[in-house]
């Protein structure tokens, strides 16, 4: 039963066919001699040829240069009628978008094209256009109408495997064909809740873990390890596709951690089964800028990730508002009327009856756009002894507060020449003494402003890409009714392109663009409706990290403006320690409200209290270190210079001083751990969080080396990754990395996938070698006996220490006289590996302090007072 189907490649080289013959791959219902080969029609077009054995749906997986061609991987359902062969693929089978052409491929045996019937049906009648070659046949027709269009193939008056197709078509614009350039909408929302595993093993930190399963077949793969809410260590993405035993070996510096391996018993009720997920609620009919809520229950499903997609003529938004015992509650809401597709998934399978034809009523939400659109020139580079310039616009702050550094590739850093020129643009200027990339710090009050620190380049410029822009500024933070909104955007180190801005909300936007040199635009918006607007910016027709960011636009501040704050503290603040501060109206009238942005993307609410009329007191008790932002308003407007942005912790940490280097940051394997090292010495102590975005999970390992912490990734399907690395939640200079991953492995998943670490470090000196850390939980050590609670002068007493459920660290005892000083006579003594006993003899009457840590933390009923 051969079959072959040609497939169009627009302008591929002869390098490009060689590289499809090396990364070509194709899953099927039975692999066995398919025998897929790739031929060059010599006209810009490819012809993959291969041999199906078997009938049913088949996948092509297509990728150039590791990554996944467009609208891979491809499905073709193949089928066998009165001895002869019929294939049928292509997008058009599946849905499209009114307006827009909808086509797909039938082949069959060459010369029996004639037998071959093809009909849609759908809401109104729609003409065919159909195009014979050989033993292929393409198809198409233009919906004009959404909704479910039937497409019904015959061969020999038979209809073939899979047929009808049902084809859902959506809607762009109340039906208006499509613009160039635009296209379908799509949001998405991964949850991998149902898919972890708990150990039930309690880890403080999962730095220095390394985890693999070994699999039923004997097969051994890199695991992903993550705490949960509790604490406990658990399997993160697990998703068994074969009953059997899973073995989870864990090990932390080569030695096996205790209980490992752990061992997971799957039998059919584990195993993911989307058809047993059960769903309520609106999946046919929706209402559009409200919430619709669903309820998916996977509690019967076995382990598998749910991802619920949205696609249509306008962005959804969706979020999961609660979860527990395998049972999700989401709300989503289109932006606009009309008709969508709703897709529901779990690992990776459609549930029944997904996807979804969606139909959103309700009224439009009124939303303009305005979009201007600039050519960015490649930048010029610059040689070492050269002087430099960087150019910015940054409202509401004070000249004399404003701090500039660069940072060569050595780590030497050195202060900027700052020019204050008018309407709060700064010149920056320094000369490098060496080529590499160099680190600009621009700081306010110390602290870094908005999109700081910037990466700049000396010497030859480096690959660019969309993800190389960097955007800061207040314009994209907050803003106001009839004033210009502000930002920059600095592409110099993404290249030439077309860089587009557009604002989308309740009014139209008045955007201007000031040019600038060296790769920097000046960018400022004004509105004139209060609400929620979105800013798209976009690089080669790609959004850049983090687009579209959602600005809340508030009406005109006025009162606000009078309100003004007292005694607030922006600096050595320390953890669990309380901050108050007072804010006077002066006059203003309104409801005040206060809210504390943390480091890890929490949000705290501050406790306000009436001190007297006009006057209010603030309290917030920070509970980690970093950087804060206090939001301070009025009647939900903020007062001037809010946010206030607070350093908790020690001043020294510092995202500039931090650095990534390594291949995995730029390129990697399947199936292998791609390895890249963050380098904090210098840096101070805070939260390191590593995010790697792609076609799939990465199993994502970290070890604390001299310098920092290598972190090492495994995908399991080739294509982009894109890696964030922030420092006390601030991106590093660099930071997103793009890798490029190839080699065989898993199909890509429908939508990209997020694994992510964080890691709470500890401050390195450059060039000091690393301590072991211990790790304990002092909470978990167990003290008893007769010599905790009385005391007899001149007779030794005793008592016993259990670390057995606490971990590893430092056990330290000691005990003060009543006169101030310590008890001489206090031994320790080893019983076995993990208790201990503790004599000692006081020679003094009165109260004695008997103190126990286990690490920095006491022990439960420490410090104890014991009695003469």
């Amino acid at each position: 039963m051969p079959g072959s189907k040609p497939w169009p490649w627009s302008q591929l080289p002869s390098s490009a066919i060689d590289h499809y013959k090396q990364t070509y791959k194709m899953p099927a219902p039975d692999a066995d001699g398919l025998g897929p080969e790739i031929k060059d029609n010599a006209d810009g077009s490819i012809c993959v040829q291969y041999h199906p054995n078997k009938g049913g749906r088949h996948e092509v997986q297509m990728c150039y240069e590791g990554c996944a061609v467009d609208g891979s991987p491809f499905s073709c359902m193949v089928d066998q009628i009165d001895g002869s062969y019929v294939t049928a693929f292509g997008a058009g089978l599946v849905g499209g978008m009114s307006g827009q052409m909808v086509s797909f491929t039938v082949t069959a045996k060459q010369g029996s094209l004639s037998k071959l019937d093809v009909k849609v049906d759908g809401p109104t009648k729609t003409d065919i256009t159909r195009k014979d070659h050989g033993d292929k046949c393409d198809i198409s027709f233009l919906p004009m109408t959404p909704g479910i269009y039937n497409i019904i193939v015959k061969y020999n008056g038979k209809e073939m495997k899979g047929s009808p197709f049902v084809s859902k078509v959506s809607v762009h614009e109340n039906g208006i064909p499509l613009k160039p350039g635009e296209g379908r909408k799509r949001s998405q929302l991964s949850l991998g809740n149902s898919s972890e595993y708990s150990l039930k093993v309690l880890e403080t930190n999962v730095v220095d873990l390394v985890a693999s399963v070994k699999l039923p077949s004997g097969a051994i793969e890199p695991c992903l390890l993550k705490k949960d809410s509790e604490g406990h260590l658990c399997v993160g993405s697990f998703a068994p596709k074969s009953t059997g035993d899973y073995a989870i070996h864990i090990s932390r510096d080569e030695k096996p951690i205790k209980g490992s391996p752990f061992h997971i018993k799957v039998g059919d009720k584990e195993l993911a089964h989307a058809s047993k997920v059960k769903v309520t609620g609106p999946t046919t009919k929706a209402i559009a800028n409200e919430p619709n809520n669903l309820e998916i229950d996977c509690s019967e499903a076995g382990y598998g990730g749910l991802s619920i997609v949205i696609e249509g003529p306008h962005r959804s938004e969706i979020e999961c508002k609660h979860y527990e015992n395998r049972k999700y509650k989401i709300a989503y809401s289109p932006h606009e009327p009309g008709i969508y597709i709703l897709n529901l998934r779990f690992a990776d399978d459609h549930l029944p009856g997904s996807p979804f034809l969606l139909q959103v009523e309700g009224e439009p939400s009124g939303r303009l756009r305005e979009t201007v659109s600039k050519t960015m020139e490649q930048a010029e580079p610059v040689k070492k002894n050269q002087n430099c310039e960087f150019y910015l616009q940054i409202p509401g702050t004070n000249p004399f507060d404003m701090e500039a550094s660069v940072t060569d590739p050595e780590g030497s850093t050195e202060l900027c020449e700052i020019m204050d020129e008018e309407d709060f643009h700064y010149r920056m200027m320094f000369t490098p003494q060496m080529e590499g990339t160099h680190t600009i710090s621009i700081k306010h009050k110390g602290l870094h402003i908005s999109g700081s620190p910037f990466v700049y380049s000396v010497g030859q410029l480096a690959s660019g890409g969309t993800h190389k822009v960097q955007v800061g500024g207040p314009g994209v933070e907050k803003g106001e009714v009839g004033v210009s909104n502000v930002f920059n955007i600095y592409t110099r180190e993404a290249g030439a392109g077309e860089l587009s801005v557009a604002v989308e909300g309740p009014s139209d936007a008045l955007i201007k663009l000031e040019e600038r040199p060296h790769g920097f635009l000046g960018v400022a918006y004004k509105v004139k409706v209060a609400g929620m607007y979105d800013i798209h910016i976009k690089f080669n027709d790609g959004h850049i990290p983090g687009s579209p960011f959602r600005v809340h636009i508030s009406p005109d501040s006025g009162v606000a403006r009078n309100v003004t704050v007292h005694s607030l503290k922006d600096r050595g603040l320390q953890v669990d320690k309380a901050s108050t501060f007072t804010v006077s109206y002066n006059g203003a009238k309104g409801t005040l409200n206060a809210c504390v942005r943390t480091p890890s993307g929490g949000h705290e609410d501050c406790f306000v209290q009436e001190m007297d009329e006009g006057l209010y007191g603030v309290r917030f008790i920070p509970k980690e270190n970093g950087v804060h932002y206090l939001d301070i308003k009025l009647n939900d407007h903020h007062i001037p210079d809010s946010p206030f942005a607070i350093m908790v912790g020690s001043m020294a940490a510092d995202p500039a001083m931090v650095l990534a280097h390594g291949d995995g940051l730029e390129r990697g394997s399947t199936g292998t751990k791609n390895k890249f090292v963050v380098r904090t010495a210098g840096a101070g102590s805070s939260f390191l969080a590593v995010f790697i975005e792609g076609p799939s999970k990465c199993a994502l390992s970290c070890r604390e080396v001299d310098e920092g912490y290598e972190f090492s990734y495994t995908p399991f399907a080739s294509g982009k990754y894109l890696i964030t690395i922030k420092y006390g939640n601030i991106n590093i200079a660099g930071s997103p990395y793009q890798s490029e991953v190839t080699g065989s492995g898993r199909k890509p998943s429908p939508l990209n996938e997020t694994s992510s670490m964080v890691v709470e470090t500890v401050e390195k000196r450059p060039g000091a070698k690393s301590l072991r850390r211990f790790r304990g939980d002092a909470s978990k050590v167990n003290v008893r006996g007769p010599g905790l609670k009385k005391a007899r002068c001149n007779a030794t007493q005793s008592f016993t220490i259990d670390v057995k459920d606490a971990g590893h660290a430092m056990l330290c005892v000691g005990m003060v006289a009543p006169n101030g000083l310590p008890e001489p006579e206090l031994m320790v003594k080893k019983n076995n590996p993990t208790q201990y006993t503790v004599s000692y003899r006081v020679v003094e009457a009165g109260e004695h302090t008997l103190c126990i840590r286990f690490g920095d933390e006491e022990v439960p009923g420490s410090p104890f007072s014991i009695a003469t």
